[in-house]
């Protein structure tokens, strides 16, 4: 089998992949990287291609197509939080 077939995988899958590639191309992701992506989701998600028996009896794991942007850390340093914290303050007591 070559290198990105995907005759293994079922059609429950391939339209989940193509799903999940819809959600990346919306959000600005290049067609080839949004494929990419997509399928190793689907990868994490159901563990590989389910016809001939890889992986067949693993529970699925949605945790992956719940991941999204999380990934990579906080978006803010600690003090950027506690300047946001103190102007809204502020502002808050100045409206009242």
């Amino acid at each position: 089998m070559p290198r990105g077939d995907k005759s293994a995988y079922t059609d429950k899958q391939k339209r989940q992949a193509a799903d999940i590639e819809k959600g990346y191309e919306s959000r600005g992701v290049p067609e080839k990287e949004a494929e990419r992506r997509a399928w190793a989701t689907e990868n994490a998600v159901s563990h590989g291609g389910r016809k001939s028996g890889s992986g067949r009896g693993r529970e699925e794991s949605h945790g992956p197509e719940r991941k999204g942007g999380r990934v990579g850390g906080h978006s803010e340093t600690q003090d950027e939080r506690s300047r946001a914290a103190k102007k809204g303050c502020e502002t808050r007591r100045n409206e009242g």
